[in-house]
């Protein structure tokens, strides 16, 4: 099975890594069946973790809609807390592990309840429409979530000419251009997709003729404008394979491209490379000694189960469209 994997990432990790890697990778599907384990990766993971060893690998939609369905007692999120999290409310009987509990997130320390209490007093009877990238007790005191791959559909089911989108500004800016609703924003920021600007844009088409430019939603609103495709993750991937560029660059944190590249040998990557150092923590080395000691088991307050839960069932209900903005 490793042999065969690898073949598939060969383009993208040299030989010699993989040599360091492989015994990891061995290690880890072995626990898993010992330990009827699923490992949920997310599209940011490196290529030896999202190629190597997950079962399934996604965008936070695809994560949280897979996790209502994983059959196996634990589950180990290779990703950050608020996913892990979310894998929990999903599973409340199952175990779910986190490979590095230091695996947070920018836009999820951004926001608490309290500003959100500020935010309704300020605009009362206005819903409020929370990003899945925050913790659970923000969760439970929002209306509904949504992801970057439903958030246009996630605002218009609700049938309001306006809403409350925290906590990424960008996104909230980026989804109000589309949808025609007013959007009340709240000041936060993805700390890969912010340092994105339009100079960079200019940069990559100037050093790479003819190249295709997808950015992510979290990206500032002037670099979504001078891209030629705007979505989420998932929505980047399928437009990659339907549509075949010769040249792309994914705006986005830069192990994305190495596991898109893993499955287009054909398509050439430009990788303009903002890491994030959270998701960075999930290394193999990591993920094998959760399973290893059933460490960093996720647990979540009781008192917020429910509210949580109900925000983020509210949003799995949305039916999402497949398609992402196009500005081709």
């Amino acid at each position: 099975m490793s042999a065969a994997t690898y073949d598939q990432v060969r383009h993208v990790i040299p030989e010699v890594e993989w040599a360091l890697f492989e015994p990891e990778i061995e290690a880890i599907q072995r626990l898993k069946r010992e330990q009827d384990a699923v490992i949920l990766a997310h599209n940011y993971m490196t290529p030896e973790v999202f190629h190597g060893v997950a079962d399934i690998v996604g965008d936070s939609l695809a994560l949280a809609r897979e996790a209502q369905h994983v059959e196996a007692g634990t589950i180990v999120l290779a990703g950050v807390h608020f996913m892990a999290e979310t894998a929990k409310l999903l599973n409340p009987g199952k175990r779910v592990l986190l490979p590095d509990l230091r695996s947070g997130c920018s836009l999820a320390e951004s926001i608490t309840p309290d500003d959100i209490a500020a935010l309704r007093r300020a605009h009362p009877g206005v819903p409020v429409v929370t990003y899945v990238n925050t913790s659970a007790a923000v969760k439970a005191a929002s209306d509904i979530c949504c992801t970057s791959g439903n958030a246009v559909e996630v605002i218009e089911s609700l049938g309001t000419q306006k809403v409350i989108m925290i906590p990424d500004q960008y996104l909230a800016r980026n989804i109000a251009a589309r949808t025609g609703v007013e959007v009340i924003t709240h000041p936060g920021a993805c700390e890969v997709h912010e340092r994105f600007s339009p100079k960079d844009i200019d940069d990559i088409r100037d050093g790479h003729p003819g190249v295709t430019v997808i950015a992510h939603p979290e990206c500032p609103p002037e670099v979504v404008a001078v891209s030629d495709f705007a979505g989420s993750t998932a929505q980047m991937i399928d437009f990659v394979t339907e549509r075949k560029p010769l040249k792309v660059a994914l705006i986005t944190e830069c192990s994305m491209s190495d596991n898109v590249a893993a499955d287009h040998p054909d398509v050439e990557f430009v990788r303009p490379c903002n890491l994030c150092p959270h998701m960075k923590r999930n290394t193999l080395t990591a993920i094998r000694r959760a399973l290893e000691t059933g460490r960093n088991e996720i647990t979540v307050d009781p008192a917020l189960e429910v509210p949580a839960r109900r925000a983020i069932e509210r949003m799995l209900a949305v039916k999402t469209r497949p398609e992402a903005k196009d500005h081709s």
